[in-house]
């Protein structure tokens, strides 16, 4: 992808600027995440011609100056000191139109470089719409570099943004700094007596932000906006998710039977039948509820309400010892934590990105959803509150919410331990609110279900494989040779329910059994494999069944009391632990990546497992 004599464009700007919708303008499906060589920060990088020259552009992080207060603002800027092997061969400089002066101090520094740049006025829609106009024939002039204006998210200017790169042999013949002590006020006074010629308030009108920010920001009103779309999402997941997860059992259910039409009945057919398709089926059957949260959350994203939710959080994240820039990576590990803990290189204070690295994890991410609406749909009835708020919706609500007070919790706790050297602050921009782009939310969709189910899949075949073998074969202690389950179905006599009992007394106390144990132990792996596990351990029991394990379970009795195994205080009390305990080994493996250090991994490790059990315990003996 890309030739080797391909010349370099860095796209920079202030964050929130439109640069990533102008990235995706310009590379289309181009693309690629790769680090930086010799450091942890991602780079994005993409490719596209203009008229048979080949490029390569580089995003780099949003940033307000060269005065990098962030690792991944640290690397970035290396890249423009002489020498560096992707040192740009042109600039392309993303300047938020409705913000000129704000935006032009980084500008005016990369300038000073005198490397190729060509300046984007983006957003210039809004820009027009608050009265501000801005004398683009002049600026160039001023400048002596082209000047293009776009509309990154309708793809305006994107053709007029080629032609200039390829054509750009433009420095800027301004000098705006001096590099003396009196470098940042010189600099900002060249500006205005730039802005002075090009810019003009025509009228001053109210934008939509301006107007609805008010109430999506109170102190009260803004969290229960919140709240209710919060509510509204998780309402979603099972309401619109309902008939399409039908179908998908319904095609499983299909594909099963087929399979045992067609195959002969020996430890093949009950390999792939009863382990590989079982294990599967238990997790894209879940793929509709992992997309609906993938889309909601894409929507609060591209709309810039997220950066709301941001600000309104962070007063309460202070008073718990976290950064004010903790939020993003605490937002994004409700989709997973490891993206999430990768974005806390954001975080200066190399504390509170330990304590935020920490509690992260215990945000419910989307490999919980699985987990969290077989339990629900098991011993939650599907009743109604005021004949609008299903009960499965409000419970799925409750487990995201424990998640979240979990992590502030744990965060309050570190901050008692892990002492703070000096007070952080927080200070972000707030986007203007923008109509979503669907196309790029469809993109998003996608690309997260299928990493979902491609990622947890490669774990999930390997762990059913093994777990059939487990389940299928146990001892034979008469000849010494292995006795086949599936011809006696007693899958008490397998390996899997011998090694499940060992570890029962441990369990019990939560009101697990052995067949929730194996389920704890194999989903160590990755949290979505417990649904794998017991579709397996169900399915070894009775072939004529694949799919329909939430039957199964509901209608599964105590042998020795003829209770329901999987009463509501054992469904609250399992939820309970996976909302709390560490059952991922990518997630430790990236806070190791990350620290450097087997200690913090280690401390995370055993600290939710405790916190997981205790609480698990606590469920238990209150509801049993």
């Amino acid at each position: 992808m890309g030739s080797k004599s391909a010349k370099i464009v860095a796209l920079c700007g202030n964050p929130n600027c439109g640069k990533s919708s102008l990235f995706n303008d310009l590379t289309g499906l181009k693309q690629k995440i790769s680090n930086i060589p010799g450091t942890t920060i991602e780079q994005k990088t993409g490719f596209f011609s203009i008229d048979g020259s080949e490029y390569e552009l580089i995003d780099t992080p949003g940033t307000y100056s060269f005065h990098a207060k962030s690792k991944d603002e640290e690397v970035a800027l290396e890249l423009f000191t002489e020498g560096h092997p992707k040192r740009p061969d042109v600039i392309v400089y993303v300047a938020d139109a409705h913000n000129l002066k704000r935006n032009l101090f980084y500008f005016s520094q990369l300038a000073d470089l005198k490397i190729p740049m060509v300046l984007v006025l983006n957003m210039i829609d809004v820009s027009e719409a608050s009265g501000i106009e801005i004398d683009v024939t002049r600026l160039q002039e001023e400048l002596g570099i082209p000047v293009i204006k776009t509309n990154a998210r309708r793809g305006i200017g994107i053709q007029e943004l080629k032609q200039a790169i390829n054509g750009s042999e433009f420095v800027s013949h301004l000098q705006f700094g001096d590099n003396s002590g009196d470098d940042i006020a010189l600099r900002y006074q060249r500006l205005n007596v730039l802005i002075g010629k090009v810019q003009t308030q025509k009228t001053k009108r109210q934008l939509f932000t301006e107007r609805i920010d008010p109430i999506f920001t109170h102190p009260l009103w803004g969290y229960l906006i919140f709240l209710s779309f919060l509510l509204i999402i998780f309402q979603s997941v099972f309401w619109l998710a309902e008939y399409p997860m039908q179908a998908i059992e319904f095609g499983f259910d299909k594909l099963g039977a087929f399979l045992l039409d067609v195959m002969p009945a020996n430890w093949f057919r009950s390999l792939i039948v009863n382990g590989i398709v079982a294990g599967l089926a238990g997790v894209v059957v879940f793929i509709p509820q992992i997309a609906i949260l993938f889309f909601f959350m894409g929507l609060l994203e591209d709309t810039g309400y997220m950066a709301r939710v941001s600000f309104i959080m962070d007063k309460i994240l202070r008073g718990l010892g976290l950064s004010g820039k903790s939020i993003v990576p605490l937002i994004s590990g409700v989709a997973c934590a490891i993206p999430a803990i990768m974005a806390t290189r954001n975080i200066e204070n190399w504390k509170d990105r330990i304590i935020t690295i920490l509690v992260t994890p215990l945000m419910s991410c989307s490999a919980r959803l699985p987990v969290y609406t077989l339990l629900i749909s098991v011993a939650v009835p599907d009743t109604y509150l005021l004949g609008i708020f299903g009960l499965k919706g409000i419970v799925l609500l409750i487990m995201y919410v424990i998640g979240t007070v979990g992590s502030l919790i744990a965060a309050l706790v570190f901050k008692w331990i892990i002492k703070q050297t000096h007070v952080n602050y927080f200070i972000m921009e707030l986007p203007i609110y923008h109509p979503p782009r669907w196309k790029n939310i469809g993109t998003q969709v996608i690309q997260k279900s299928k990493s979902f189910v491609t990622e947890a899949g490669k774990i999930i075949l390997i762990v059913s494989v093994v777990l059939w073998f487990l389940a299928s074969y146990g001892p034979n202690t008469e000849n010494e040779k292995l006795l086949s389950v599936t011809e006696t179905n007693e899958i008490e006599n397998s390996y899997a329910a011998k090694f499940g009992k060992s570890i029962e007394p441990v369990i019990k106390p939560l009101g697990f059994n052995w067949k929730i144990g194996i389920a704890l132990l194999t989903s160590f792996a990755a949290r979505e494999v417990f649904v794998g596990t017991m579709s397996t351990i169900y399915s070894i029991e009775d072939e004529n069944d694949l799919v329909n394990i939430r039957k199964k379970m509901m209608t599964e009795k105590d042998p020795d009391t003829g209770k329901p195994v999987y009463s509501l205080a054992v469904v609250m009390s399992l939820m309970i632990f996976y909302a709390f305990a560490m059952q991922c080994i990518s997630t430790l493996a990236v806070v190791y990546k990350e620290t450097k250090s087997l200690k913090w991994p280690l401390i995370q490790l055993a600290y939710m497992t405790t916190l997981a059990y205790v609480a698990s315990f606590i469920v238990f003996q209150l509801m049993r």
